[in-house]
C-alpha cells in the first residue's frame, strides 16, 4: 500500500490538517476540539466502516493521538478533551507509548491460518491431503478442508496446490513486524508490546484499516511558533521529491520560512560528520582488531534493535552521534536560544528526541506527512512558492544517508579517501527481520571484520512510516540529489559539536 493514496492515507492528512488548524486559527478549543470529529466525518451514511459512528470514534480517536495524547479507555467516560490542557504548551509534549492501536478501528484480522478459496477443484489427486503431516485436511462436498483444530499451520498445503486454492493470512501489522511485538487482547485485536516495539512504524503503514497510529508534536510545535522566538528546522536527507514533483529544495526552504521557520538546515550536515566519525572508528577500532565489528548509529530503530535483543553488541554501536542530534547541536552552536525541529520521514526519531540526553537539542521532531497537514492549514501552495533561498549545505555523501546501503557506502567513501590503505568490509540490512538474521550473524562471529549498517525500514529513510510517496521514487529522487551536491564527500577535519 506504500505510495497510494488510500482513505487512511487521505483520513491521517485530514486529522493533521484539522489539527493544524484549530492551532492557528481556534478561538474556544475545547468545544473545537469536540466538533471536530463531526466535521471530518460530515455525513450521514457510512463510507468505509460499517457505520457513521464507528467512524467518528476512530476519529476521536486520531485527533487525540495527534494531539499528542494518548487514547481513552474503552470502559471509563473520558471526554475527547480530556487532558488538553497538559497538551496545550508550546514544548516537546510526550505521553508514552509512541505507537497505539486504535481498538474501534482494529479488524481483529487472523493471526496466522490456512484457508481454503473457493478456487479449490477437488481434483483427484489432492496433494494438499497428502503431504498434510497431521491429517487436517479432509474432502467436504468435493472440495478440500482444512480442520484448524489439526492444523499446525506448517504451510506445505498451500505449497503443493496446482491451483493456489489455499491462502495464507497473516495479520499485516505483524507481518510488518520484525520483532514480534504485535500481540492480541482477549477480542483478537491487536495490541503492541512496548517491551518489544522498537518504534519504526511497519505496523502503522501496514494496516489496511488504519487502526495503528503515533503521536504528534504539530500543536504544540505551533503554538511554540506563536509564542515567538526562533524555532529553526532541519530537514533529514529523505525529504527531496516528497512534496509534490515540481518542488525543488530550494522552493521547499522558502516555504518553510514562510511557514514560521527562521531558517532551515539539511540534518545530511550531521550526516557528514557521522560518515567521518565513523570512518575514523572502523580504522582505529575494526581494522586494528580492538572490535569484531562496528554498527552503525543513525537509525534509532536499529540501534534500539541491537540493545534490546543483542546486549552484547551494545558496545560495537558506533559511538557517533546520529545525523540528527549532530545537526541539532551545530545549530543550537550557531543559535544557541532556537528551538529545533528535525522535520523526517520517521516514527522512532520522535522516541529518540524524547530520551534524556537529546531533549536538550531536538526540541520537536514532525514527519514529511505532519508537515504537509500544516502547510495545507497556512494554506500555502509549495508548487506556486517563488525559491528566495538555497538549500546547499552538504556533501553527496551525508545526503545519500536516506536510501538502504547509503550510510555504508558514505562510510566507505570516507575509508578509501582518508585513510587508502585500510581495507574495508561493508555489510548492510534493511528491515527489522534481516537485521535480526545479521545481528544474529554478527553474534556469533560470521561479521568480524565488517562495518554493518542497519535500517529499520525495508529501503532506508526513504521507507520511513512518515513519509508521503512512493519508495523507488523517492530512492531515485535522493540518488538526483546527491549528484548535485557540490562536493561528493566531507572533510576529514568536520567534527561533530
Amino acid at each position: 500500500m506504500r505510495g497510494i493514496d488510500t482513505q487512511v492515507r487521505k483520513i491521517r492528512r485530514r486529522v493533521f490538517k484539522e489539527i493544524a488548524s484549530l492551532a492557528y486559527h481556534s478561538e474556544n478549543l475545547i468545544d473545537d476540539v469536540e466538533a471536530l470529529p463531526y466535521k471530518i466525518i460530515n455525513y450521514t451514511e457510512a463510507t468505509y466502516r460499517e457505520s457513521v459512528y464507528r467512524e467518528r470514534a476512530v476519529v476521536r480517536e486520531r485527533i487525540r493521538l495527534a494531539m499528542g495524547m494518548s487514547l481513552r479507555p474503552e470502559n471509563a467516560p473520558v471526554h475527547v478533551t480530556q487532558g488538553l490542557e497538559e497538551s496545550n504548551i508550546g514544548e516537546k509534549y510526550y505521553e508514552p507509548p509512541l505507537m497505539q492501536v486504535i481498538p474501534s478501528a482494529c479488524n481483529a484480522c487472523p493471526e496466522n491460518s490456512y484457508i481454503v478459496t473457493d478456487r479449490c477443484m477437488g481434483c483427484v489427486a489432492h496433494p494438499c491431503q497428502e503431504v498434510c503431516p497431521r491429517g487436517a485436511i479432509t474432502m467436504v462436498n468435493g472440495k478440500s478442508h482444512i480442520d484448524t483444530e489439526k492444523c499446525v499451520k506448517c504451510g506445505k498445503c498451500k505449497a503443493v496446490c496446482p491451483y493456489d486454492a489455499i491462502s495464507h493470512q497473516v495479520r499485516p501489522c505483524a507481518a510488518a513486524c520484525g520483532v514480534g511485538a504485535i500481540k492480541s487482547d482477549e477480542s483478537g485485536r491487536a495490541v503492541i508490546d512496548s517491551d518489544l516495539c522498537v518504534s519504526c512504524g511497519q505496523c502503522m503503514v501496514s494496516c489496511p484499516f488504519g487502526a495503528i497510529a503515533d503521536k504528534s508534536q504539530i500543536f504544540q510545535l505551533i503554538r511554540a511558533m506563536q509564542a515567538g522566538g526562533e524555532i529553526i528546522a532541519q530537514v533529514a536527507p529523505a525529504f527531496v521529491g516528497q512534496f509534490g514533483p515540481k518542488v525543488t529544495p530550494d522552493m521547499l526552504k522558502t516555504a518553510l520560512k514562510e511557514l514560521g521557520f527562521a531558517d532551515v538546515y539539511e540534518t545530511a550536515i550531521g550526516a557528514d560528520m557521522g560518515a567521518v566519525t565513523e570512518a575514523e572508528h572502523y580504522v582505529k577500532e575494526v581494522a586494528t582488531g580492538k572490535l569484531p565489528f562496528l554498527l552503525t548509529s543513525c537509525c534509532p530503530s536499529w540501534s534500539m534493535l541491537a540493545k534490546k535483543f543483542f546486549p552484547e553488541t551494545i558496545d560495537k554501536i558506533s559511538n557517533a552521534l546520529t545525523p540528527m542530534v549532530a545537526t541539532a547541536r551545530v545549530i543550537k552552536k550557531e543559535h544557541p536560544n532556537a528551538k529545533v525541529v528535525f522535520i523526517g520521514p520517521c516514527a522512532s526519531k520522535k522516541l529518540e528526541a524524547s530520551r534524556r540526553t537529546v531533549r536538550s537539542d531536538v526540541d520537536f521532531v514532525i514527519t514529511f506527512e505532519e508537515l504537509v497537514g500544516m502547510f495545507e492549514a497556512k494554506g500555502i501552495l509549495l508548487e506556486e512558492i517563488q525559491a528566495m533561498d538555497e538549500m546547499n549545505d552538504a556533501t553527496g555523501a551525508g545526503r545519500g544517508y536516506s536510501v538502504a546501503g547509503g550510510v555504508a557506502s558514505a562510510i566507505e567513501d570516507c575509508i578509501r579517501e582518508y585513510y587508502p590503505d585500510v581495507e574495508v568490509n561493508i555489510e548492510h540490512a534493511e528491515g527489522l527481520s534481516e537485521c535480526k538474521k545479521m545481528l544474529m550473524l554478527a553474534k556469533v562471529g560470521k561479521k568480524n571484520g565488517c562495518l554493518i549498517e542497519g535500517m529499520g525500514c525495508p529501503g532506508g529513510c526513504v521507507a520511513g512510516a512518515g513519509t508521503n510517496i512512493p519508495i523507488a521514487q523517492a530512492a531515485k529522487e535522493v540518488g538526483q540529489f546527491k549528484a548535485a551536491a557540490e562536493h561528493k564527500l566531507p572533510d576529514i577535519n568536520i567534527t561533530e559539536e
